[in-house]
């Protein structure tokens, strides 16, 4: 872990976040600058936040993945969400003292860390962007009500294809995909963990996915071959993720 100078002003990751999922006015927009962001990187599988930590600060993913999770009493670990550029995992952390999971980096990540007492002023400022926050709170809630009704009932196909179609879209309304294609450096084994399959059974129906000309795939980019088939797979209805700048 180490401080980070030499990557882009986070608040921009963070505008573009918001603006996936509201509207932020330019005064916002500059409130949002002014942050005191200091940059630190970790290393893949480096815990950014720890279960029972009481952290001073929040932090914004600028470049990278992370996840949420929980470690079981046997040791397992329980992936709930995956998060990527703009994305405040810890955002709770700002009303609740200790955390109840953690947050680890899925690659090289680079976030940005911002204290409490700034958070606060800025929201205590801009009831805007208070509103913005608690709507990205919402909309992590209603993320996981499909992430549970998937585990749930939906099969190992359904799963898998509908964890890609959520990916794709978060990163086409922060500009961070084509039409199409996308970087997913998630390993068959965090997709695993996330979906409650074994590797094995992830691979399998990863390559009936290609089979089937619904996605093809290189190293970790993926193209979506067949998107209208790949959402029907997947059982993909895109209005739980609320965002407001992708014709899904």
């Amino acid at each position: 872990m180490a401080d980070r100078k030499d990557v882009s002003p986070p608040h921009i990751r963070l505008i573009a976040k918001l603006e996936a999922i509201g509207t932020v006015t330019e005064a916002e927009k500059a409130a949002l600058a002014r942050l005191p962001f200091r940059l630190r990187s970790f290393a893949e599988n480096a815990d950014l936040v720890r279960q029972g930590d009481a952290p001073p600060e929040c932090c914004l993913i600028v470049e990278g993945f992370v996840c949420r999770y929980k470690l079981l009493g046997e040791g397992q670990r329980q992936i709930m969400s995956f998060h990527l550029p703009g994305d405040i995992p810890d955002l709770q952390s700002l009303h609740l003292n200790v955390m109840d999971h953690s947050v680890s980096a899925l690659t090289p990540v680079t976030a940005a860390f911002i204290p409490h007492d700034s958070m606060h002023a800025l929201t205590r400022e801009h009831p805007g962007i208070t509103a913005l926050f608690w709507r990205d709170t919402l909309i992590d809630a209603a993320i996981f009500r499909e992430w549970l009704a998937g585990v749930g009932r939906r099969t190992a196909k359904t799963r898998i294809a509908h964890a890609i179609c959520e990916v794709y879209l978060k990163l086409r309304a922060v500009d961070l995909a084509s039409d199409g294609g996308f970087e997913l450096p998630i390993t068959q084994v965090e997709l695993a963990d996330a979906l409650g399959l074994s590797p094995v059974h992830v691979n399998r129906v990863v390559q009936e996915l290609r089979a089937e000309g619904l996605i093809a795939s290189k190293g970790r980019f993926v193209t979506i071959s067949d998107w209208e088939r790949l959402k029907a797979v997947g059982d993909f209805d895109p209005t739980y993720l609320h965002l407001r700048n992708v014709a899904a």
